[in-house]
């Protein structure tokens, strides 16, 4: 069974006056947590249909209506695992172990 989960990204502000960069040159929105963008799901939902309807309601809302291009569905596969190989955590330089 597949569901489609609906993501919105706020970005960050450049300090350094440079424009905020929504989509990279294909059109794809891009994000950078680690730079302060900020990533939420709106909610998981039955049908592409569904979500972009959601999609429409919030483009209404404080904050949402800021960045109304920020908006992006992926699919998703239930009852398949994920992440089945581990992962390793590879600190930054400026953080401790």
């Amino acid at each position: 069974m597949e569901v489609f989960l609906l993501w919105q990204v706020r970005h960050a502000r450049c300090l350094d006056g440079r424009p905020t960069q929504h989509r990279d040159d294909a059109g794809e929105l891009v994000w950078d947590e680690e730079d302060g963008d900020d990533l939420k799901m709106l909610g998981v939902y039955s049908s592409e249909a569904r979500a972009e309807a959601r999609i429409q309601r919030a483009r209404k809302l404080p904050g949402f209506q800021d960045e109304p291009d920020c908006f992006f569905i992926s699919r998703y596969t239930v009852d398949q695992d994920q992440w089945d190989d581990g992962f390793v955590y590879l600190p930054r330089d400026d953080q401790a172990d």
